[in-house]
C-alpha cells in the first residue's frame, strides 16, 4: 500500500474500539500518522460509517494467528458494499495496565476484550487472585479504569492505550504466545475512485456452492490447475439456505492476469454469487 498516494484522500479512519486500540496502530501502519480515527463501538457501526460516508475508510481485523478468524467481519464483508485495498499484520503484545501508583499485589479485577483475555490464560493461571472481566475493547478497558480509578482494577491492552489515557504498564508481554499476530484489512466504499494498484498481488473473493458431492473439490481445482496459490479459505453458513455455505478465498494473483480471469470464469460455471472483495498488495510484514 503506497501511503503517500492515498493518505490525502483517506483521512477519517473508522475503527472498532477507542483511541489507543490495536486497530488504530494498524491504521497508522497502513496510512501514516496524519489520520483522524473514528472510534466505533461495534464492527457493524464501523462498516456502516464508511458506507454512509461518515468515515473515508476502516480497518477491520479479519484473523488472528492464535484465535483464528473474526467471523463477524467475514459476514459484514458480504453484507456491506466495501472493498479491500490493503492489509497489514500487526504483532499483538498484551500488557497489564493500571492507574499510576497501583500495586500489583492489590489487583483483583482485570478488564479487556474477551479475545485478549483468552490470549493471556497462562498469566491468569499464575495469578489466581485476579479475575478476568470482559469489556468491549482493549483500549476501552484502559479508558474505563482511568475514568473511575480503583486500586484493585487493571486492564489488558497495548502500550498505545496506556500512553493515550495516562496509565502505567505494570507487566509487559503477558500474552501466552509471542507469535501473536492479527491481520487487518483496509476497506473503503466500492464506488471509491481509488484504483487497484498495478502491482497488486493478492485477491479476495467470496462465492456460494450447492451442497453436492465434490463441489468444493471442483472449486479448488480451478485454481490448482492454473498454479494459483491459495493462502486462505473460510466457510460461512449461507443464511436462508440450510447446509449451504459461502466460501471466502484469498489467493496470490492479480485479477488482471489471464490465468486469474480464466479461473474465475471457470468457477462461474458452477458457483453462484461470485464477488471480488478486493485486489491489493500483500502485507510487507507477513
Amino acid at each position: 500500500m503506497n501511503r503517500e498516494n492515498i493518505s490525502l484522500s483517506l483521512k477519517r479512519v473508522a475503527i472498532q474500539g477507542e483511541q489507543g486500540a490495536f486497530s488504530g496502530q494498524a491504521a497508522v501502519n497502513l496510512l501514516g500518522e496524519k489520520i483522524e480515527l473514528v472510534p466505533c463501538e461495534t464492527f457493524e457501526q464501523m462498516f456502516a460509517a464508511v458506507e454512509a460516508g461518515r468515515a473515508d475508510t476502516c480497518v477491520a481485523p479479519i484473523e488472528n494467528s492464535l484465535f483464528g478468524s473474526v467471523y463477524q467481519n467475514y459476514d459484514l464483508l458480504l453484507k456491506h458494499n466495501l472493498r479491500i485495498i490493503g492489509e497489514t499484520n500487526l504483532r499483538i503484545v498484551h500488557n497489564l495496565i493500571a492507574a499510576p501508583g497501583t500495586r500489583l499485589e492489590d489487583l483483583r479485577r482485570v478488564f479487556s476484550h474477551p479475545v485478549a483475555l483468552g490470549q493471556c490464560l497462562r498469566f491468569f493461571s499464575t495469578h489466581p487472585d485476579m479475575k478476568p472481566l470482559a469489556a468491549y475493547d482493549t483500549a476501552g478497558a484502559v479508558k474505563m479504569i482511568m475514568e473511575s480509578p480503583a486500586p484493585d482494577a487493571a486492564a489488558i491492552a497495548g502500550t498505545a492505550a496506556a500512553e493515550t489515557y495516562g496509565a502505567q504498564v505494570i507487566i509487559s508481554g503477558i500474552e501466552d504466545d509471542r507469535q501473536n499476530y492479527t491481520r487487518f484489512l483496509l476497506l473503503l466504499r466500492e464506488d471509491s475512485p481509488i484504483e487497484t494498484p498495478a502491482d497488486a498481488d493478492k485477491t479476495s473473493i467470496v462465492f456460494a456452492l450447492e451442497n453436492r458431492t465434490g463441489s468444493l473439490h471442483r472449486a479448488m481445482a480451478v485454481f490448482a490447475m492454473r498454479d494459483i496459490d491459495l493462502s486462505k479459505i473460510e466457510s460461512r453458513p449461507l443464511i436462508g439456505h440450510p447446509w449451504e455455505y459461502s466460501f471466502y478465498l484469498d489467493f496470490i494473483g492479480n485479477i488482471a492476469e489471464l490465468r486469474v480471469r480464466n479461473a474465475l470464469a471457470h468457477l462461474n460455471e458452477f458457483a453462484s454469487g461470485i464477488k471480488v472483495l478486493g485486489c491489493y498488495r500483500r502485507a510487507n510484514n507477513q
